[in-house]
Parts: structure tokens; C-alpha cells; sequence
């Protein structure tokens, strides 16, 4: 008899053990990972992967992923262009002409690069711009394979859904529709009025998904935040660095050698420049530059940001599903659906500006069609300027010059 009570008990202890590892693997993998992103933040990052096309022209995927400073594009579906006997096509030109002071620096034999064009140290160039026409074409591939992955089509059919409601309840608010007022247009039996409800109402549950989903993985955000803030512990500053890493670089990382990446953290490294975990760690800079430090203010504005979108969001469903339209007062349902939306957008947009100043410092992949068309325009004459805009640098004022 005791031996099967013997086995019993080990089987049993064998299911605990392993629900245990599960629940601990799992628990860290919460811990790690990046947040889901609001509405407005991948509205964001899609839309500066879009513009930026010039730099991405054969980006396979679009999305929250795309957020990490050198994550790595191929170009195996890049157009193959026809034998056109060397000359670029008209869309292909890119720069405007050069200015006749230009075209001598470039052709006369033994003067310096035109100003700004040089590559850096270890040869990298920037992207080069493609013309409007190309740019178009590119940003409608590049925005059709990120609609074809799971969530790229998830994303698009919930911003259409945005789009079309949100459009709908403005229409209505403006009187655009004089046939549902009846009696009148302010009559809260009035088909006019019960369209209002019924979209704010849809409205309201469509900006849950992105408000009060993520809520476990912003709150733990500003639970590191006060790690670092309150209790001045730096483990919370650089889990903070590791999950924004695309955006995001900790006080004295600008410092590190340019070699450093998550795969060859040497033990030379000061521990507080280093992200947790360790592979989180920005990969090596393509221009040899790395990013200066994100201002730490920036970093608790859109923590802060996104929890109040998750709280004012919380509110605004207590208000539209716990009272009737009859009872409801209408200045606290427009005061948190603006405050809601506006700080969402405010915090995405310093998220997208953020990246994209990384970006410029640090550089960003070249596809084999970009090194194509470096090397192409080289031969033509034609030049690229080595920043992430492709256009000529400012002239600093004489006083800048002076250092006045």
C-alpha cells in the first residue's frame, strides 16, 4: 500500500515542480519583455517607418519590432531594374542638380568631396533619398507586408474601425445629418442622439484594447520608475533602458567604445551603462557614434503618459458603462476622452522623435539596393550627403563658428 502512495506523491511533486518553472518562466518573461503598444504609438512608429522609406526601402516588416535601432532588413524581394545602359531613370534622380561651385568640387581632379559627404570613419554612408515617386511605391510595399503579418492586418482593420466611427460621431456632432433631428437635434430621444451614444459607446470599448490591455506591462513600468526614482535603486533606470532600447540611452553609454554590442559586453564596461539583461544592450553603432543620453525626463513623461492613458481610460469606462446617457454628465465624458487621447499622442510622439534622433546619431541598416545606388551615383557624380535626411547641413553663423 505504500508504494503507490510512495508514487502518488512523487507524481504529484513532479506536476508541482513544473508548474513552479512555469510560472517562474513565465513571470520573467513579463519581466523583460516590451510593453504592448498603444494605438497611438504604433501610429506613430509605422508612420516614421513610412516616411522614412528613403532609408528603408525594402523593410519586410513594419511595427512595434521595428522600433530597435539596427534591426536587420534583407533585400531579397528588392525590383530588379532593366539595362538602361547605366543612365538612372527620371524617378531614380534623387538630389536636385548641383550648383555650378558643387560640380567642380566633385569634378575637378584633386579637390576634397563636396562638404558633407565624406563616409565616416569605418565607411559607413547613410541611406541615399529616393525621389517622391519611388519614395510612394516603396512606403505602399512596405506598408502592404506589414498588413499581410498577423498583426500588421490586426492594427489595420482597428485603426479603419477608429477611423470610420470616430469620423461618423464628428459628422453627427457637427449636425451633418438635419434628417435625425427629430423633434429636434438636442432631444435625448432623437435618432441624432441615440447615434451619439451608440458610437461613443463602440468608440469607448475600441480604445480599451489599447488603454487597459497593456495596463500590467505600464504599471510595471512605473514600478521600475519608482525603483529608480524613489528608492534610488539604478536596477530599475537600466531594466527601464533594456525594455525602451529603441528610443532610450542610459547616462555614460555615449562613452562606451563603438564595438560594443550585447554580444561582447567586456568586463570593462561600468555596469550602470549596461541594460538589464544583458541582451537588451543596443547593437554596435553603424556610424562608429553612439546616441547621447536620453534626458531622464523624457523617460518618466511617457511612462507617466501611458499610465494615465490606462487610468483616464479606466474612468471614462466606469462613466459610459456604469451611468445611462440619460444621468451622465457630458463634460466628464469630453474632459477624459481628450485627456485620454492627447496624452497618449503627446507620448507617443516623443517616443517616435526619441528614435528617431537615435537613428540619426547612429545610423540605420543599408539594404543592397541602397549600396547599389551609393555606388551607382558615386560613378555618375551624383552626391549623397551622410546624414539620415540626405540633405546639405546647416552653415553655423560666423558667432557659432567663433564660439561666441
Amino acid at each position: 500500500m505504500s508504494k503507490p502512495a510512495n508514487r502518488t506523491q512523487q507524481g504529484q511533486n513532479r506536476a508541482l515542480s513544473n508548474a513552479s518553472s512555469v510560472i517562474r518562466r513565465l513571470s520573467q518573461d513579463f519581466v523583460d519583455s516590451r510593453p504592448p503598444e498603444g494605438f497611438m504609438a504604433v501610429t506613430g512608429d509605422v508612420a516614421s517607418s513610412v516616411l522614412s522609406v528613403h532609408a528603408h526601402p525594402d523593410a519586410e516588416t513594419l511595427g512595434p519590432d521595428t522600433r530597435t535601432s539596427h534591426g536587420k532588413h534583407t533585400s531579397g524581394n528588392a525590383e530588379k531594374r532593366p539595362d538602361s545602359g547605366g543612365e538612372p531613370r527620371p524617378s531614380d534622380l534623387g538630389p536636385p542638380p548641383l550648383s555650378t561651385s558643387e560640380e567642380a568640387a566633385l569634378t575637378s581632379p584633386g579637390r576634397p568631396a563636396l562638404e558633407g559627404t565624406e563616409p565616416f570613419g569605418n565607411g559607413y554612408h547613410f541611406p541615399p533619398k529616393y525621389s517622391w515617386q519611388e519614395s510612394t511605391r516603396q512606403a505602399l510595399a512596405a506598408f502592404w507586408k506589414f498588413f499581410l503579418t498577423p498583426m500588421g492586418f490586426f492594427w489595420t482593420i482597428y485603426g479603419l474601425n477608429v477611423v470610420a466611427w470616430g469620423g461618423m460621431i464628428f459628422l453627427l456632432l457637427c449636425n451633418a445629418s438635419p434628417a435625425m433631428c427629430y423633434p429636434t437635434c438636442d432631444d435625448i430621444d432623437s435618432p441624432r442622439r441615440k447615434w451619439i451614444e451608440w458610437d461613443a459607446q463602440i468608440l469607448t470599448a475600441l480604445f480599451c484594447v489599447t488603454s487597459l490591455l497593456p495596463a500590467p506591462w505600464r504599471f510595471r513600468d512605473l514600478y521600475y520608475l519608482f525603483k529608480y526614482r524613489i528608492s534610488k535603486q539604478q536596477e530599475g533606470l537600466r531594466r527601464l533602458a533594456g525594455i525602451h532600447n529603441g528610443w532610450f540611452r542610459l547616462p555614460g553609454s555615449q562613452e562606451l567604445p563603438p564595438n560594443i554590442g550585447p554580444d561582447n559586453i567586456t568586463a570593462g564596461v561600468p555596469v550602470n551603462c549596461v541594460p538589464i539583461p544583458e541582451k537588451n544592450m543596443p547593437n554596435p553603432p553603424l556610424t562608429g557614434i553612439r546616441a547621447p543620453p536620453t534626458k531622464l525626463w523624457k523617460l518618466d513623461f511617457v511612462i507617466w503618459s501611458m499610465v494615465l492613458n490606462t487610468l483616464a481610460q479606466a474612468a471614462l469606462c466606469g462613466i459610459m458603462w456604469g451611468m445611462n446617457r440619460y444621468d451622465r454628465p457630458s463634460w466628464a465624458t469630453g474632459f477624459l476622452i481628450a485627456i485620454a487621447m492627447i496624452i497618449a499622442m503627446v507620448g507617443g510622439w516623443v517616443m517616435f522623435a526619441e528614435g528617431k534622433k537615435v537613428k540619426s546619431v547612429e545610423g540605420v541598416q543599408l539594404t543592397d539596393r541602397d549600396r547599389e545606388r551609393l555606388a551607382r551615383d558615386k560613378e555618375l557624380g551624383i552626391p549623397h550627403y551622410n546624414n539620415i535626411r540626405d540633405k546639405k547641413p546647416k552653415e553655423k553663423s560666423p558667432d557659432i563658428e567663433a564660439g561666441k
